[in-house]
């Protein structure tokens, strides 16, 4: 590709002044916006509730051969990131958009959260930065601490563009009227530190097994209980580590009354 590819996405992309602005720093511009140009994602990019922006990393190489990594130092297979280049792309790209955070996405950074996805959307935009090979050279991080490293969990993919359409496909969803009802989100796992009750749907009686009854009663009452119950009982069973957060967040509020008693 030449170095005017990245500005070939961009515009493929229909950049133009959006509520949220998503800039992807990439070896692979052609990846964008990829899934999140149809359904919800797609329909909110055309109605311009989200702008995205592909940057080619490329494009900031010195050299003819645009070389942008590297043997690593002290050894060791695959090839590493420089930081002379990264810098240049993300200088560029905050420039750009100075005003959005930039996370990189790395299998060493802190796993994302989806009270962090919530903060996302509630600014401007985000630049990710996708990692490629055996990762980028630390220093970039040292000489650029605004850069907040993040991983999607505990596996390691062959880039980091994977995990960037996981992350924008997540804050796209939350932007207003991407959904439809405000509502849609409020229920689903991690929001309110559980993970989500299960679902059901018609035929009633399907190879013999039957909608519980409870969600056919038409009580709802008795239906948000339930949901509750298979919400604490599914995450202590399922994820304990959420569990563990869970029952210390609901512990910590009861034990700040008692104290406000005492004092």
């Amino acid at each position: 590709m030449g170095r005017t590819s990245g500005r070939t996405h961009r515009h493929r992309c229909r950049l133009r002044h959006m509520t949220f602005a998503a800039q992807i720093l990439t070896l692979y511009p052609e990846m964008f916006p990829g899934p999140l140009g149809i359904s919800l994602a797609g329909r909110a990019l055309e109605e311009g509730k989200w702008s995205c922006a592909p940057i080619h990393i490329r494009d900031f190489a010195t050299d003819k051969h645009r070389t942008v990594d590297d043997t690593p130092a002290g050894g060791g297979a695959g090839m590493v990131l420089r930081a002379d280049i990264l810098a240049a792309a993300v200088d560029h790209a905050s420039a750009q958009q100075p005003h959005v955070p930039v996370l990189a996405m790395t299998p060493r950074g802190k796993t994302i959260t989806q009270s962090r996805i919530r903060e996302l959307v509630a600014g401007p935009g985000v630049t990710v930065l996708c990692g490629r090979f055996e990762g980028f050279d630390e220093r970039i991080f040292d000489a650029r601490p605004h850069i907040e490293q993040v991983s999607m969990g505990d596996i390691v993919l062959s880039g980091g563009e994977i995990g960037a359409l996981m992350l924008l496909d997540a804050c796209i969803r939350l932007l207003p009227g991407v959904m439809g009802a405000t509502s849609s989100g409020d229920e689903e796992s991690f929001e309110q530190g559980l993970l989500e009750y299960p679902h059901y749907t018609r035929p009633n009686d399907w190879e013999g097994r039957m909608i519980p009854e409870v969600l056919r009663s038409g009580d709802h009452a008795k239906i948000a209980t339930w949901r509750k119950q298979r919400a604490e009982e599914d995450t202590r069973l399922r994820r304990p580590d959420l569990w563990g957060r869970y029952k210390d967040a609901r512990v910590q509020p009861a034990s700040d009354v008692r104290q406000k008693n005492k004092d």
